[in-house]
């Protein structure tokens, strides 16, 4: 063997151990990760967000109270590091359920009901979220909690210039304003399903679907003489 292919080797040989470490130190992350999350909604479900605290997270989770900080950097964050990921499953669903062949309504209505049978799912999670997310502007899973919310905003907008370039709609505004109607709308729908304690999903469908049917008719001011 020459000195050169046993440098080749060796070379090999220490890239295959340097992949192995840093797969097992991804999975030891990945794994304290999951512990923290595990430990954050068991303790927000049983004693409450507002009661439950980082320290016995981190006690629950079997980590340090410092290596807890650097999944998240507050109690909002270990909120929403559970909430981001449910969202953004919910999110994937329903840019995978829209179609083309389907009405704008019935587009919208797909992705309302899919938010909001996730947010029944969990509805203690979902409130203290919903109080949390105004001003959340700082914390290490801000900027993908803004970053989902803005995907959804695109899907509707998207939703919305496809019936337009299809002559189905016709609209003075643009595609971009009349989505930002359509998500406060929603967003309003999705405060006031989550307030009441009994929640009523039909209810709350039918009621996002008549104020889109108003949006896709509009209100026909009279013109005065």
């Amino acid at each position: 063997m020459t000195l050169d292919v046993a440098d080749e080797m060796t070379s090999a040989e220490d890239g295959e151990k340097s992949a192995l470490d840093m797969s097992r130190r991804e999975r030891k992350k990945a794994d304290k990760l999951q512990k923290i999350k595990d430990a954050s909604l068991a303790l927000f479900l049983t004693k409450g967000y507002d009661e439950a605290t980082t320290r016995e997270i981190a006690r629950l989770a079997g980590v340090a109270l410092g290596t807890l900080f650097v999944y998240a950097e507050n109690k909002r964050d270990l909120l929403f590091l559970i909430y981001n990921d449910d969202l953004e499953f919910v999110l994937i669903e329903a840019e995978r359920a829209v179609s083309g062949r389907k009405t704008m309504v019935e587009n919208l209505m797909i992705i309302a009901e899919l938010h909001l049978m996730h947010y029944a799912r969990r509805p203690e999670i979902s409130r203290y979220a919903l109080r949390e997310m105004y001003f959340y502007d700082a914390g290490s899973q801000s900027v993908r909690f803004h970053a989902i919310r803005s995907r959804l905003l695109k899907l509707i907008v998207a939703i919305i210039q496809k019936n337009i370039d299809a002559g189905v709609i016709r609209a003075e505004e643009s595609a971009e304003t009349i989505g930002n109607l359509v998500f406060a709308v929603f967003q309003f729908e999705v405060r006031r399903f989550l307030v009441e304690r009994r929640l009523d999903l039909e209810a709350s469908l039918d009621s996002f679907e008549r104020q889109m049917r108003v949006v896709m008719s509009g209100l026909h001011p009279r013109t005065t003489p």
